[in-house]
């Protein structure tokens, strides 16, 4: 039997969006709620006919409303472990889970696997879950039970990082990080038989870009011979790649002492006392100002420019400004891997940025790949916003 739960209703005409299933209900679409639900509270939605049409988790904000399902049911135990074996099917379909070579990937990833909101990745035998909405923190240790029991003895620890992620708006209690299950202080995982330490206690996101591993193993392809700069390195992920691909020295910047220790530290797990490697804690725009032009294998993967649409503009004009630099700067016959994963540029506003740059640097260049997200970072259908990565592999004369 379904659990009674508060009801919102919407303004007319404002189901529309709904009926094409997008999981997003913005508060401009509200007429009104009956009960006062309370922030991360599961509600009912109805439309001014007084028609059911999707239940989700309430919030203060422009988006009130985060759609968990269309059909009218109870979020209990049973709806949590239907959700995440289904997470864990798709995983399964890609070759990751019970992959020797591979233990780190994404679980659940918010929209794209219809639990917006929330995000799990794995680490070995460690789930980092972490939520971006007051209804997934309300809901954590009810998640947690469910996938222990989906996950059976392949996760051991998870480990709650929603600090930094939960809406600032959200008067939620118990906001700090830590261990909800376990609390294993083993913090190397592997990712295509490379190995690293994940600093998901104080790290950013999760601990380690898991979004960027079939682009890290494209690198590793262009890597043989050349001289590999990447830029933003946090960890180094794409520094190790290189190396294994036989470039013949990488260089890794961050403007952050803490990811370049963390860089030296996977080189030295992966390639003990391997003298092609360096490691430079500076801001990026000075080293490029400064560097030669001795390298023919360019990794550009910056932090979000731009986290919301009023940043736009100046977003782009920092693409257009690094990527110049790069074009500039890169030997003939080099490569150039770039990216963004600011989710309000579209793949047209940043092909357009590079272009741009291109143009101002005067070199010739041609587009070999049009990199993404992986497949354990799914974008639903109904939900286009949740495709954030962008990257283009550019050869430049």
């Amino acid at each position: 039997m379904n659990v009674s739960y508060k009801r919102v209703y919407l303004k007319s005409g404002k189901e529309e969006s709904l009926k094409r299933f997008h999981p997003w209900i913005f508060s401009g679409a509200i007429a009104y709620a009956e009960g006062e639900p309370e922030e991360g509270e599961v509600v009912d939605v109805y439309t001014s006919k007084k028609e059911f049409i999707a239940c989700g988790h309430f919030q203060i904000g422009s988006i009130a409303v985060r759609v968990l399902s269309f059909a009218q049911e109870t979020v209990d135990h049973a709806f949590w472990v239907r959700k995440l074996e289904s997470a864990r099917a798709l995983r399964v379909a890609l070759g990751l889970i019970g992959n020797p070579q591979t233990d780190t990937y994404r679980l659940v990833h918010g929209e794209g696997d219809n639990l917006p909101g929330l995000i799990i990745d794995i680490y070995g035998s460690t789930a980092v879950m972490q939520a971006h909405s007051a209804g997934m923190h309300v809901c954590r240790l009810e998640i947690a039970d469910a996938l222990i029991q989906v996950m059976g003895d392949t996760v051991r620890n998870i480990y709650y990082k929603s600090e930094t992620t939960l809406p600032f708006k959200a008067d939620l209690l118990a906001k700090e990080n830590g261990f909800i299950k376990g609390g294993s202080t083993d913090n190397v995982a592997m990712e295509n038989g490379l190995r690293f330490h994940v600093d998901w206690l104080k790290g950013q996101k999760t601990g380690f870009f898991v979004d960027q591993r079939e682009n890290r193993h494209l690198l590793e392809r262009y890597a043989s011979g050349r001289n590999v700069l990447n830029m933003f390195c946090y960890t180094g992920g794409f520094s190790f790649y290189a190396m294994r691909g036989g470039a013949k020295l990488v260089h890794s910047v961050d403007s952050s002492a803490k990811a370049i220790d963390l860089t030296n530290e996977n080189v030295k797990l992966n390639f003990p006392d391997d003298p092609r490697h360096q490691a430079y804690a500076e801001d990026a725009f000075k080293f490029l100002d400064r560097m030669g032009d001795q390298y023919d294998l360019i990794i550009l993967d910056p932090p979000a420019f731009a986290k919301h649409r009023d940043a736009l503009r100046n977003a782009l004009r920092g693409y257009t400004k690094l990527n110049a630099k790069a074009f500039e700067k890169i030997r003939p016959g080099g490569i150039l891997f770039t990216f963004s994963c600011s989710q309000v540029v579209t793949k047209e506003n940043f092909r357009n940025a590079v272009f741009t740059a291109a143009a101002q640097a005067g070199r010739s260049v041609r587009i070999l790949h049009q990199l993404t997200q992986p497949g354990d970072h799914p974008v639903n259908i109904y939900h286009p916003e949740g495709e954030y990565l962008k990257g283009l592999v550019l050869y430049v004369e």
